[in-house]
């Protein structure tokens, strides 16, 4: 079966750094478009991000060509508004008015390729807060994902860059929407992304929660769960997380484990009435639960519907038996010549997923080939 690639002969340059912008042309790459990336002469700063950051360009830069540009000089202008002319799509996420004093904005673009759609990934949608400088962490902590992630009092970010490459995705949702409207039109438009919004529509339940019971959402470490049982428990060795969310679910657990004092209780067959009852179900659960191993836990749980998880770690991904078995993990050989294997989208065509080897290009690597296709 051949690797699905539905976006082969869509054209995209990027005018990008850091990850929300890399990460949308990362999920159009993946999916077979190609994608021209320009990086200043020295290379992206953020190949070379130590710490946390040191996975960024790896991972939200493969199947791309690269090309260095020097913005400021006028055969490196001349060349990017060469790429932008043959281009289909565009995207950039530089700080505000960044690309429009280059004569790179939307604007410029659009009358020399009034097919361009043109992706602009930033901080706020306009407004208010628009010329503000935002990254992950200030959208976390100002949009209340923060607030909801932490225990009271102590706001946390997320343990990835959930905002950026959730922020890049909502471009990509409306690259793809603007490249459908453009089969009818004939016209590309200009699509805005930003961190601030993706992060209120991702707290946006809780926003509901208020609406609906009239109480503020607590965050997630002191929140009433919709659930009785849905919380990480202790075994003899390693945590597990388990959830009973159905009726059915709770006579099935009950039986799995020998719970039969807890079935023979009428007032807890149904689940608003076990969730009252939480306080005095709970330490039963707990000490039953800690005189399995974790092995043993998921034994008894496999095949039977219930929820249930290992805590994972980022590590124990590169030898997990289903990500192996469906090929999740794509190979990569980074630029030093170092082989790895990284996440793949997620989405999958017909039974088959978009993974596919690649090589991360040192900066410039491909100046040539695409001076030659875009004509400069």
């Amino acid at each position: 079966m051949s690797t699905p690639q539905p976006l082969a002969g869509i054209r995209v340059v990027e005018f990008t750094h850091m990850v929300m912008g890399p990460a949308a042309g990362a999920i159009l790459a993946a999916l077979g478009a190609e994608v021209v990336r320009v990086e200043p002469a020295e290379g992206d700063k953020t190949r070379t991000l130590l710490g946390s950051g040191a996975g960024y360009f790896p991972m939200y830069n493969r199947h791309k060509k690269s090309i260095s540009l020097d913005l400021k000089s006028a055969d490196g202008l001349a060349t990017a508004k060469a790429l932008a002319a043959d281009a289909d799509i565009l995207i950039e996420n530089f700080r505000p008015g960044a690309l429009d004093k280059l004569g790179l904005g939307y604007d410029a673009l659009s009358e020399l390729n009034p097919r361009l759609i043109y992706c602009s990934a930033k901080g706020f949608l306009p407004g208010p807060y628009e010329k503000r400088t935002a990254l992950d962490e200030v959208a976390q902590m100002m949009g209340g994902l923060a607030y909801m992630t932490g225990p009271p009092g102590r706001p946390l970010r997320a343990g990835s860059s959930v905002i950026d490459v959730t922020g890049g995705m909502f471009g990509v949702i409306g690259v793809l929407a603007a490249l459908e409207e453009r089969h009818r039109t004939g016209k590309g438009k200009l699509v805005q992304a930003s961190l601030f919004e993706t992060t209120v529509y991702l707290v946006g339940q809780h926003m509901a929660q208020l609406a609906v019971t009239g109480k503020p959402a607590s965050p997630m470490p002191a929140r009433i769960s919709a659930w009785a049982i849905y919380d990480v428990f202790e075994t003899k060795d390693d945590p597990v997380f388990i959830g009973v969310v159905t009726d059915a679910l709770w006579e099935k657990f009950c039986k799995l484990f020998g719970l039969d004092d807890l079935w023979a209780d009428e007032s807890l067959r149904k689940n608003n009435e076990r969730v009252l009852q939480r306080d005095r179900i709970l330490p039963q659960i707990r000490t039953l639960i800690a005189g399995f191993t974790r092995a043993e836990v998921i034994d008894r749980l496999e095949g039977t519907g219930l929820p249930f998880a290992p805590i994972g770690r980022p590590e124990d991904m590169f030898d997990d038996p289903h990500l192996a078995a469906t090929g999740a993990l794509e190979p990569v050989t980074l630029a030093d010549g170092t082989e790895t294997r990284l996440p793949t989208i997620p989405i999958a065509f017909d039974g088959a997923l978009v993974a596919r080897p690649s090589t991360l290009p040192a900066p410039g690597a491909d100046n040539d080939l695409v001076r030659g296709i875009s004509g400069r």
